[in-house]
């Protein structure tokens, strides 16, 4: 069980501080909810704590993953894009959802690449950086770092 003051990763919305548990009565229903405030912007999520962990609420991947995840990004090795922009946009929204910080840096890379040599689509350009700001998001709170120090990483350019 998460406790309140815990900085929690939410997939497809980043990292957000556990301000509170608390019980709520839904159509008849009452269960615990984790009350999530979101580090950027101004949004708020409740997640029940009966289903946090299928949902992939986890906590801040560690320093030394955050280190490993930014040579990942400086690396030039990259797998090849597969299908059209439709199968590849449902195989990376798949891969956010998991919530897997190697797995969204891997969709933020493969994306970037694909941005730099062809372009995406609108709807890939969105997921790319909603993408791109959950990974910023997670690897500046566990480094304790603005996020601009690494968007050069993943917006074509060196860190």
């Amino acid at each position: 069980m998460f406790m309140p003051g815990d900085l929690l990763c939410y997939p497809m919305h980043g990292v957000g501080m556990l301000e509170r548990v608390e019980e709520q009565t839904i159509l008849g229903e009452s269960a615990r909810y984790y009350v999530l405030r979101f580090l950027t912007g101004k949004m708020t999520a409740m997640v029940p704590v009966s289903s946090a962990e299928k949902v992939g609420l986890r906590p801040l991947a560690d320093a030394e993953t955050c280190r490993t995840i930014i040579s990942f990004l400086r690396s030039e090795c990259m797998e090849a894009d597969i299908g059209n922009w439709n199968q590849r946009y449902r195989d990376n929204m798949d891969k956010l959802k998991s919530g897997d910080i190697y797995i969204v840096a891997g969709v933020v890379k493969s994306m970037l690449r694909r941005e730099l040599d062809k372009g995406l689509s609108t709807g890939e350009r969105k997921m790319f950086l909603t993408a791109r700001q959950i990974l910023l998001s997670e690897i500046s709170a566990v480094l304790e770092e603005p996020e601009e120090k690494y968007m050069p990483l993943v917006s074509g350019g060196t860190v």
